[in-house]
This record gives structure tokens, C-alpha cells and sequence, in this order.
């Protein structure tokens, strides 16, 4: 029984390998809005409070990965969960940022072609594609125009100000209990920085 993912990025990822089962992986490319606080340096992010990390540029999420979001910890998870659902090494996995989060993630073959998942922001169609492969059923969904998005931009994430990302970096390469490790600590931090008990 295959696993099929939900959230936009592994979606997208999966939505490009269908029918590539004989054309192994070279890499896999997620990506990321940068969140709230993209460009912004760490004396900016210490003085960021709870309502400021919440409001997200591009999607409507829950508190939790609101925050996860804003921290790029996000994204170190989803590289983790590509790993396993998509059989990859860990040096298999890219991540850059995307601001118009139209591009919800590519895969790159051997030939070195790259294959991209697009569309507006909306958790409906990776829920809906989920549930309904391998159809897809017709929608009223609004619909991407190019028109209206001329630039699509993408840059390497700032790890050094979102040090979320380069920690379950390195936990992806150590394996092991690392990631399980990183994912509890994540979870107590969110927990305390929503009740104001830690900073950002």
C-alpha cells in the first residue's frame, strides 16, 4: 500500500514522480516561503513576539506550524520525512527559498531535467489529490495566472540567522535518534514561545 503525502511539498514531489518509476532521483528540491521574518538579521528576531511569528505571508496554519514556519524548523522536518518517504540519501535534498510559494517543490533526474509541481497556495489540492488518486477530480478553485506572478524567485535559505534549519540539517545526516531528538526539543520550544515564556 503506497503512502501517499498530504502536505504541499512532499505532494508536489510526489505529483512529479508519477510515472518516472524506472528514472531514478538525483535530487530533490524542496521549497520554502522564507516565512514572516524572511531577509530580516538575528537583532531583528530577538525582539519578535508571538503575534508577529503568526501572521504568514502566503498560508492560513495552525499556531503550531505558524511558528514552525517562522523558523524555518519547517523545513528541516520536511527534509527529514523526504528522506524516508522518498528513499533519498540526505545529500539528495535541497532546500531554497521561494517568497511566492507557487512552486511547491521539483525533482531533478539524472538527465538533469526538473520537474515542478505549481499552483496557488492552497492546502485543498494536495488533500484532494491525496484522497482521490490516482484521479483528479475537476474543481472551482481559483487558478494560478502568470500573469499576475512575472517573478518567481528563489535564493539559498539563511542559515546562519535560521539556525533551525542547519540543526535538523544535521540531525538528517546523523540519523539515528537524531531527528526524533530534534522534533521533541521543537516541540517543547513552540509550546513556551506561544505562552511568552521563552524568545523567539
Amino acid at each position: 500500500m503506497p503512502i501517499i503525502p498530504v502536505d504541499s511539498e512532499h505532494s508536489a514531489i510526489f505529483q512529479c514522480l508519477v510515472g518516472e518509476s524506472r528514472n531514478p532521483i538525483e535530487k530533490i528540491i524542496l521549497t520554502a516561503s522564507g516565512g514572516p521574518f524572511l531577509g530580516k538579521k538575528p537583532n531583528f528576531l530577538v525582539n519578535v513576539k508571538r503575534d508577529h511569528a503568526l501572521q504568514h505571508p502566503n498560508w492560513s496554519m495552525g499556531a503550531k506550524i505558524s511558528i514552525d514556519s517562522a523558523t524555518l524548523m519547517n523545513k528541516g522536518l520536511e527534509m527529514i520525512e523526504a528522506k524516508w518517504l522518498f528513499n533519498l540519501r540526505p545529500d539528495q535534498i535541497q532546500v531554497v527559498i521561494h517568497p511566492q510559494s507557487i512552486i511547491h517543490s521539483m525533482v531533478q533526474f539524472e538527465d538533469g531535467s526538473i520537474k515542478a509541481q505549481m499552483g496557488l497556495p492552497d492546502m485543498k489540492l494536495p488533500i484532494q489529490y491525496a484522497m482521490a488518486f490516482p484521479q483528479r477530480i475537476r474543481t472551482q478553485y481559483p487558478r494560478m495566472d502568470f500573469r499576475r506572478y512575472p517573478n518567481l524567485a528563489f535564493d539559498e535559505p539563511d542559515v546562519k540567522t535560521f539556525r533551525n534549519l542547519a540543526l535538523a540539517t544535521d540531525a538528517l545526516y546523523k540519523g539515528g535518534n537524531m531527528p526524533c531528538i530534534l522534533n521533541a526539543a521543537n516541540e517543547i520550544a513552540v509550546w513556551a514561545f506561544l505562552r511568552n515564556r521563552i524568545g523567539f
